[in-house]
């Protein structure tokens, strides 16, 4: 698949995961936000219901009170703001009753004079009776809601009952949480808290006015929060959470597939790279053998000693060369090895050792006009290692400061070892092309190979920074790189000092 097909494709997928997501997520916060207006609209409505009949149950004390001391011992009951009363009077009763059995027979019975007038005075009587006690009665209404709005607010509640009316209202309403609730004066002063009061929640809380009709400086405020407000309004998306939450493991499965497949699109590409490399490489040793020993066939070249001679090192070099190629691709397999189970360990002399590999390398930089440079002040440069795998190590770093020097400066060589409270540390550093900063994070990969633009005299498969790392791991150690492009390289080797183990 193409490359540019699988960014189009990767691009759909996860613009669609993204997109259910939100709409997940979008609805979900919809749902809360209708939960909570839901709540407010019942809290609302349940606190003036219960408010309500705070009103009406002390305006039923108060007129109880003030009926059993003003009016006659035969009213027990009256109508005043929509509250049912009944006036009873005996002798009202009685005279209706009469009046209304003689309806009865007014046909047939035609009243005289007499009982006429007796009527008339009757009705006189009860007309001046009923607006005598209707004025009385309204003067205790006017007494009583006067005098009962003057009282505090604790005189005038009964917290008890305001509490259970509180709790049925909530409950008609469908809100059977718990809650706490406290009474104010209008100009915010406390008058009672609920026993089990706490503060969790206080910030959504709901407040109502308490005797609304008085003046406002008579009025009183109940105000009400829910410590379990959240789990509440949230509990009418919790079915929603599993199907978040396979959403959202589609969508790192999704992205973690993505990476992967870019990651082996990659490797796939540093393979097919280390094979064209390996191919070249190879190609060349084999073809100049094969060309020595065709030119071996020849009898002229047989008779001419010095002939023979350079053939013999042509295919002596080209034979070694093969080797080294082939004992790369080898080292592929010690990366299969963490363990370092191949690695035969011995006492080792860092110092000595580098001064061996330095020395092979003098004559091959000297030559073209460069020089190496060692400062090996380490004084405790024992090391605990493969001697074979960590010449090689040197050998790779020394060789690939030598591959990549600038082709119109000479090469600078310097090679250090010291040692720090913990560890033993080699810096090899070169002023060659260096590296971009986008690739110094990569140079350790297997089958990686930094692009030299231009210089194509560079051959390589992509290994030998990472067997070099592989190995340095395998002895304990870390390897970093640090690097100015157009400046040089520098790469620092840090071990465990061997007396410290």
């Amino acid at each position: 698949m193409r490359k540019s097909t699988i960014w189009i494709v990767s691009a759909v997928m996860g613009l669609s995961f993204i997109a259910l997501l939100f709409l997940q997520l979008s609805y979900m916060n919809d749902m809360v936000q209708m939960k909570k207006e839901q709540l407010d609209e019942n809290v609302n409505r349940a606190l003036y219901q219960a408010s309500r009949k705070q009103e009406l149950d002390e305006t039923l004390r108060c007129l109880e009170l003030n009926l059993r001391d003003s009016l006659p011992m035969d009213v027990t009951a009256m109508t005043v703001d929509g509250v049912d009363s009944l006036v009873q009077v005996n002798d009202w009763n009685a005279k209706m009753s009469r009046m209304k059995g003689a309806n009865k027979f007014s046909i047939l019975h035609q009243p005289n004079a007499t009982e006429k007038d007796e009527d008339v005075e009757l009705h006189e009587l009860l007309r001046d009776r009923y607006v005598g006690q209707k004025a009385l009665l309204d003067e205790v209404i006017y007494s009583m809601l006067y005098d009962s709005s003057d009282k505090p607010l604790n005189e005038r509640l009964n917290f008890r009952q305001l509490d259970e009316d509180i709790r049925l209202e909530l409950a008609n309403n469908g809100i059977n949480i718990k809650y706490h609730f406290s009474v104010q004066t209008s100009d915010g002063r406390e008058v009672y808290r609920c026993a089990d009061w706490e503060e969790e929640g206080s910030q959504y809380t709901y407040s109502q006015l308490l005797f609304r009709n008085d003046s406002p400086t008579r009025m009183g405020v109940v105000k009400v929060h829910f410590p379990e407000i959240g789990s509440y309004v949230f509990s009418g998306i919790y079915f929603m959470i599993p199907s978040l939450i396979f959403t959202i493991v589609l969508l790192i499965t999704f992205i973690f597939t993505i990476v992967a497949v870019f990651r082996q699109k990659r490797l796939n590409e540093m393979r097919n790279d280390f094979i064209h490399n390996m191919t070249h490489e190879l190609k060349t040793p084999v073809s100049s053998i094969s060309l020595a020993a065709q030119m071996l066939d020849d009898k002229d070249v047989a008779k001419n000693e010095t002939m023979i001679a350079h053939i013999s090192k042509v295919i002596q070099d080209e034979s070694k060369r093969l080797r080294i190629l082939v004992d790369k691709v080898l080292q592929m397999s010690m990366f299969k090895r963490p363990d370092g189970a191949a690695l035969k360990k011995k006492e080792l002399d860092v110092n000595v050792l580098i001064e061996g590999v330095v020395d092979t390398f003098r004559l091959k930089v000297g030559y073209g006009g460069g020089e190496i440079i060692t400062d090996l002040r380490a004084k405790r440069p024992q090391l605990y290692g493969d001697e074979l795998h960590f010449t090689n190590v040197i050998f790779n770093l020394l060789d690939n400061a030598v591959k990549y020097k600038k082709q119109n400066e000479d090469l600078r060589l310097n090679v250090r070892t010291w040692n720090d409270d913990k560890h033993l540390l080699i810096s090899i550093s070169d002023n060659g092309i260096g590296i971009k900063k986008d690739n110094l994070k990569k140079i350790f990969e297997k089958f990686y190979r930094v692009h030299t633009g231009n210089v194509h005299n560079v051959k390589g498969f992509g290994l030998g920074l990472a067997y070099v790392q592989h190995i340095i791991e395998a002895h304990g150690g870390v390897i970093s790189a640090e690097s100015d492009f157009g400046k040089g390289t520098r790469f620092i080797i840090k071990l465990p000092r061997m007396d410290r183990k």
